[in-house]
C-alpha cells in the first residue's frame, strides 16, 4: 500500500495533543500537519504559541499583518500569531545525521528561550507547542517521540515506548506504523539519543534545563 493510500484511508485530526503540561515547562505538546498548523483560529483556541515545522518541503505563511512601508518586490513579512521555529528534514533517507538531534534541541530551545520586552517580540506568552510536519504522522512524530525519550526517560525509557505513545494520541492507524515515522527517521533518532547521552556523560546538553 502505498504512503498516499494510506492517507486516503486513515484519515487523523488536523492536530492531536500528545502530551498535558510537561514537567519543567508546564505546556501541551501538541503534533499537526499542514491543515492544522494552517489554521489560526485552532491555533488560537488550543493556546498554542510555538510551533516547530519539521518539513523541508512544506512552508506555511504565519504572517497576519505586513510591516508598514513594505517595498512591493518584497515577499510579505512581518510578525505572527505565534513563534515560529523550522528544521526541514526529508521524511526518509537523505538526511544528515545530526539534522534529527539538531531537532530535539531546537524543540527544547523554543521552549526555553526568553523574549525581551520589546515591541517586536509581540508574542512572549510561553503557550503549548504545536510540531508538525505535512501529515503529522512521520518527521513530527520521530522529534517529538526523540524529545519525551531525552526529557523523560522514566516514563519513555525506550524511544519505540514514546513513539508507541505518540501513534496511540495521534490515532495513527495500525496498518500505517510501518511507516509513521519511516525507518530512516526512527534510525536517526536512534542515533541521535545516543549522540544526546554522550554529550551529557561529558557535561554537555542540559544546562538550561528547569526542572
Amino acid at each position: 500500500m502505498t504512503s498516499e493510500k494510506v492517507k486516503k484511508h486513515y484519515p487523523r485530526p488536523p492536530i492531536s495533543l500528545i502530551e498535558s503540561n510537561i514537567p519543567g515547562w508546564g505546556v501541551d505538546i501538541y503534533i499537526g500537519g499542514s491543515t492544522g498548523v494552517a489554521d489560526a483560529e485552532l491555533l488560537e483556541k488550543h493556546n498554542i504559541k510555538v510551533v516547530l515545522n519539521c518539513a523541508v518541503n512544506l512552508d506555511i505563511d504565519l504572517v497576519h499583518s505586513e510591516e508598514p512601508n513594505t517595498p512591493e518586490h518584497l515577499l510579505k513579512h512581518g510578525s505572527a500569531r505565534v513563534r515560529y521555529y523550522k528544521i526541514g528534514l526529508i521524511d526518509g533517507p537523505g538526511n544528515p545525521e545530526s539534522m534529527v538531534l539538531a531537532g530535539y534541541h531546537l524543540m527544547r530551545s523554543a521552549l526555553d528561550q526568553e523574549l525581551p520586552e520589546k515591541a517586536s517580540y509581540k508574542v512572549r506568552e510561553k503557550g503549548n507547542i504545536l510540531v508538525n510536519c505535512r501529515g503529522g504522522r512521520s518527521r513530527s512524530v520521530t522529534i517529538v517521540a526523540l524529545f519525551l525519550h531525552l526529557e523523560y526517560p522514566d516514563r519513555y525509557p525506550t524511544l519505540d515506548a514514546a513513539i508507541a505513545h505518540i501513534r496511540k494520541t495521534r490515532e495513527l492507524h495500525p496498518d500505517e506504523w510501518f511507516e509513521t515515522p519511516k525507518p530512516a527517521l526512527i534510525h536517526l533518532a536512534e542515533r541521535a539519543a545516543s549522540m544526546e547521552k554522550l554529550l551529557r556523560d561529558a557535561g554537555f546538553g542540559q544546562d538550561m534545563k528547569k526542572k
